[in-house]
């Protein structure tokens, strides 16, 4: 038998050790790389989805700024039906991606109960209400609808329908709930296409600003079209020369809305109107005199736009603060309690809205708001009822 020398032995283990050792590194390598691969592969996809993502809420926004125009066009109520259309198809998630996600997120109330009184007349004799409007479902029954059957309750012997003159509310609507409501000038073409005689508009509007000049203005392409065509005051009546001077609708809506808010002595009540830069914003200074003639030594009237220059809000904190007020309840002074009610003044998350102004200013114990629409109160349906029966003679 023939031995193996001992160095020989050792020199063959080496190599034997080294290919295994060599396998095993190559081995754990692979795995490395495949892993690594793996993880890339990962984040490239998850970035993919986060950019389809980002790109499906995007396009949603597009859609919905498509619609977000005050003018109708050919292609309205198919953009209107594509907005929606592009919404339904995003996932939650996706949903929340997107700018403009109360535009079809937010819960406003049922829109089935509303009826947007869009048929055409049935009557020779019609009497069309004529709103802004609103796209918060519940206020828009409890506020337009109710002045609209006040209405109706009041004249049997009228058709009557409702148009609304702002179409980005219009669209907005249509595009959330399906439910179609005229425009000025859709309503007008049912009126001449139905045969209607005499026409009675009965404006919702507060005050005679540029949304009833507006209104006015649409009526002109129908002279002629219609034999007779009356407007109504708008709720406030005539606009007198300056602060000083108040008529009996403003009383009457200044009593009405006071004995609403229900509020004691010791709290202030901030009545919270629009604003505009019209003439007409004189309007709110001959409310604040009315106020004070009534003797509502704790209603103070300010605006969201600050037009007149002293209704704006932090000059109102300051009236409240002044007259040593600690308690304070914020109240809409509009016909609808919609997007300026709810989000102007009492979204507690906007620092900018009214109830986040009043409590940041540290004067105050408790500040609290009523979401109601001056179009709620019966009494102030009643003042629409009358100027719908002498606009009629």
């Amino acid at each position: 038998m023939k031995f193996v020398k001992p160095l020989v032995v050792m020199a063959v283990a080496a190599v034997m050790a080294f290919a295994i050792a060599g396998c095993s590194s190559s081995s754990s390598s692979s795995a490395a790389s495949a892993s690594g691969s793996s993880a890339s592969a990962s984040a490239s996809a998850s970035a993919s989805s986060a950019s389809a993502d980002a790109d499906a809420a995007a396009a949603v926004d597009e859609a919905i700024a498509k619609i977000q125009v005050q003018e109708r066009t050919a292609t309205t109520d198919a953009d209107c039906e594509a907005a929606k259309k592009a919404w339904d198809a995003l996932t939650p998630a996706q949903q929340e991606l997107v700018a403009e996600k109360d535009y079809f997120g937010r819960d406003t109330g049922d829109a089935s109960k509303d009826d947007p009184l869009a048929t055409a007349p049935d009557k020779d004799k019609e009497i069309l209400v004529v709103s802004f409007g609103t796209s918060f479902n519940d206020n828009r029954v409890a506020t337009i609808g109710a002045v609209e059957k006040a209405i109706a309750a009041a004249f049997p012997d009228y058709a009557v329908r409702r148009a609304f003159t702002a179409q980005i509310i219009i669209n907005h609507v249509q595009a959330r709930d399906g439910e179609k409501i005229n425009n000025m000038e859709q309503a007008l073409d049912a009126a001449v296409n139905a045969g209607v005689k005499e026409l009675v508009i009965a404006p919702t509007h507060l005050m005679h600003g540029a949304e009833y000049d507006e209104l006015v203005a649409a009526l002109k392409p129908y002279e002629g079209k219609i034999a007779t065509i009356k407007i109504a005051e708008p709720l406030l009546g005539e606009v007198g020369a300056d602060a000083t001077v108040i008529n009996d609708d403003k009383k009457a809506v200044a009593e009405a809305v006071v004995a609403a808010a229900a509020v004691p002595e010791d709290t202030a009540l901030v009545l919270m109107g629009h604003g505009t830069s019209h003439t007409a914003n004189v309007t709110y200074n001959q409310m604040q005199t009315m106020m004070d003639q009534l003797g509502y030594k704790n209603v103070f009237i300010g605006t969201v736009e600050g037009e007149p220059a002293d209704t704006e809000c932090s000059v109102v904190i300051g009236k409240v603060k002044d007259a040593g007020f600690k308690n304070v309840v914020l109240r809409p002074l509009m016909v609808v309690a919609g997007d300026h009610a709810n989000n102007d003044m009492a979204d507690p998350e906007d620092p900018e809205s009214w109830i986040s102004q009043f409590t940041a200013a540290k004067a105050f114990d408790k500040v609290d708001c009523q979401i109601n629409g001056l179009g709620e109160i019966p009494a102030v349906q009643q003042i629409y009822v009358d100027h719908v029966k002498a606009a009629i003679g």
